[in-house]
């Protein structure tokens, strides 16, 4: 047997993930109904397949250079200066990266040193809290229930002497929520004025609902922006994310990736080029149509926010923890997340809508149910 004495002190600080608890789970039961996962039900869009396969046929299966292909990055540093037309681009870069969590570990690696501490509101990504640990930081949680609005005052509250990153994410996965342009200004003045670096995950950027994409990064050339392909083209397989932000930071990230991850996967970056060509519109408005089928199904059994944007809802369990009420669904053959996976609380859980609308009504009846056993 393998001496436990022979594990680093940091493996001992990060559990298996909930989500990743509840997919191995879903490999034991018949025909579950699968609510868990947040990757998207869509095939990926025949364009990109093609760019892909053409990319490996042509022989482009080797290295690329750690920063990305130059074909990449020219159309990725063209599009964000089309998005932020009013910033100075000479001091911001562009970074290829292995997945968007690829990129988020680098930055908090390049940035964050033993003890520093990372606020970040609650509920947060799953990785957050790990990530940050592997860093040698220690996660400060904002809390933002009931309605997961991000409060710039509480944020302002969490700053201490050790603070040395705030990490948002908008819109939010476990929650849905979209943070408002005028608590992005001010989280963004807040931390150019504490010199703080400020770390935008924007992975679903393309899955906003009810109003326009916004960015801290459009009030400061200071923020750092975590961006992906997987979520927004089904190519969650893949690992291709991207960053863009100040050039000395994105520089740093490059050295710690080429000693890493070396470079991201080269077919996929000759998909990612073809992605960028093709809307996307279409797939948002039917996952705005699955979000409010599944809001207006529930709303009479179950107390939630409604989500602006990615494609999660975040309900209170109408009884018991949220534990103890996942794992009655799960007898139910119904997969759905312990909200304790994404926070200090246990009384909520994550319902992914990224599926079929049969898988869908088949969930939302089962869900029905469980709200009038309490």
């Amino acid at each position: 047997m393998f001496p436990e004495s022979c594990l680093a002190d940091r493996t001992r600080q990060i559990e298996l993930s909930g989500i990743r608890k509840m997919f191995e789970l879903g490999k034991s039961l018949k025909d579950p109904v699968n609510l868990s996962i947040g990757q998207p039900h869509f095939d990926v869009p025949e364009p990109i397949k093609a760019a892909a396969k053409a990319a490996i046929d042509a022989g482009q299966n080797g290295y690329t250079v750690t920063q990305g292909t130059a074909a990449l990055r020219d159309r990725l540093t063209a599009d964000v200066r089309a998005r932020f037309p009013h910033l100075d681009h000479t001091g911001r870069d562009v970074l290829v990266t292995s997945g968007t969590s690829g990129g988020l570990l680098l930055a908090l690696m390049a940035t964050v040193n033993p003890g520093d501490e990372v606020i970040t509101p609650d509920p947060y990504f799953v990785a957050y809290p790990h990530m940050i640990t592997l860093a040698g930081g220690r996660m400060v949680p904002v809390d933002t229930y009931p309605g997961f609005r991000l409060d710039p005052e509480a944020v302002k509250a969490a700053i201490t002497p050790r603070t040395k990153a705030i990490l948002l994410s908008t819109p939010s996965n476990p929650t849905g929520a979209v943070v408002e342009p005028a608590a992005l200004k001010a989280i963004a003045d807040l931390a150019r004025d504490r010199g703080i670096v400020l770390m935008s995950d924007e992975i679903y950027r393309a899955f906003h609902y009810d109003t326009p994409a916004a960015s801290p990064a459009a009030y400061d050339g200071n923020v750092l922006v975590l961006e992906g392909f997987g979520k927004t083209y089904g190519i969650t397989g893949w690992r291709l994310g991207w960053v863009h932000g100040p050039k000395r930071v994105v520089a740093e990230m490059a050295k710690l990736q080429q000693f890493t991850y070396v470079c991201a996967p080269s077919p996929a970056q000759a998909g990612a080029v073809a992605a960028l060509d093709y809307d996307v519109s279409s797939i948002v408005a039917d996952y705005r149509r699955k979000r409010d089928m599944l809001v207006d199904c529930l709303a009479d059994r179950y107390q939630f926010a409604r989500p602006g944007g990615a494609f999660y809802l975040f309900p209170r369990a109408p009884w018991g923890t949220a534990t103890e009420f996942v794992t009655e669904a799960i007898k139910h053959n119904l997969l759905i997340i312990p909200g304790n996976a994404f926070s200090g609380r246990d009384t909520h859980f994550r319902i992914s809508y990224a599926a079929t609308d049969e898988t869908l009504r088949r969930g939302i009846e089962i869900l029905r149910r469980l709200a009038d056993q309490g």
